[in-house]
């Protein structure tokens, strides 16, 4: 049975010290309780090893929010999957929209973060999804499968086996704009759909599937009663630990 999943994706905030200090208020939050899916925080690189220790003991896992494609080398700047494992991460969110917009990410970059994160132990948060003009022109569901089909459906049913999947609307993500429940059963629908016919049900029905765009406490527990949607990758709502344990409560 495939998990349900609330991942935290902090993007470009908090200093070191206030990611200490909401990682610790995330924990004892959730302290003595045994939330009914599993708890990831994103956080940004220089998080990680801090984040890490202080979350080792309880059941929080940690993801970074994105790792180089070369393995190693002259990349000044860039951080690896090896040095993203080193530090006690589990996953590694790739293929974000953001990273996909800003930074010019191609299929063909994200498919080599994919292998190095899983050569490295790591579990991809793999991200895809659309922008307005693509759905307001029909067109969602061709750019879904194109982003699947450029990354990640090369790889061997054992290793895609190991990718969780965020649908993430682009027109949904820090605008306020959330999917409707409806419009997010569709697609994950879909994607589950496209998953059967490359890989068989039985992988498919392992497969989870966030829903990531514009998730809060006060639409979580909605999304999340379809029947494809497997939980979120949260923005905004997870720089606050009591909105973030909301959404997770939402299980």
């Amino acid at each position: 049975m495939r998990k349900n999943i609330v991942a935290g994706n902090w993007k470009m905030n908090k200093t070191l010290q206030e990611g200490i200090a909401l990682a610790k208020e995330i924990k004892a939050s959730l302290s003595g309780k045994t939330p009914k899916c599993e708890v990831i925080v994103g956080t940004p690189f220089i998080h990680l090893a801090s984040v890490c220790e202080e979350l080792k003991d309880s059941v929080i896992a940690v993801a970074a929010e994105n790792c180089a494609d070369k393995p190693s080398g002259a990349y000044t700047g860039e951080v690896s999957a090896a040095m993203v494992a080193s530090t006690g991460a589990k996953y590694c969110i790739i293929g974000h929209s953001e990273r996909r917009t800003y930074y010019g990410e191609t299929y063909e970059i994200l498919r080599l973060k994919v292998r190095l994160a899983l050569e490295n132990g790591l579990r991809p948060i793999f991200c895809i999804g659309e922008t307005k003009d693509e759905r307001q022109a029909g067109r969602q569901n061709d750019v879904v499968q194109a982003q699947l089909e450029g990354s990640v459906f090369d790889l061997a049913a054992d290793e895609f086996g190991k990718i969780v999947l965020a649908y993430e609307p682009v027109w949904a993500i820090g605008t306020g704009l959330t999917a409707t429940s409806d419009q997010a059963q569709e697609m994950h629908a879909f994607i589950r759909s496209l998953i059967t016919k490359k890989y068989g049900k039985e992988l498919s029905e392992d497969t989870s599937i966030l829903y990531g765009g514009s998730c809060n406490p006060s639409n979580a527990k909605e999304l999340f009663a379809k029947p494809d949607v497997d939980g979120g990758l949260i923005g905004g709502a997870s720089l606050k630990a009591g909105d973030f344990v909301a959404i997770i409560d939402s299980f």
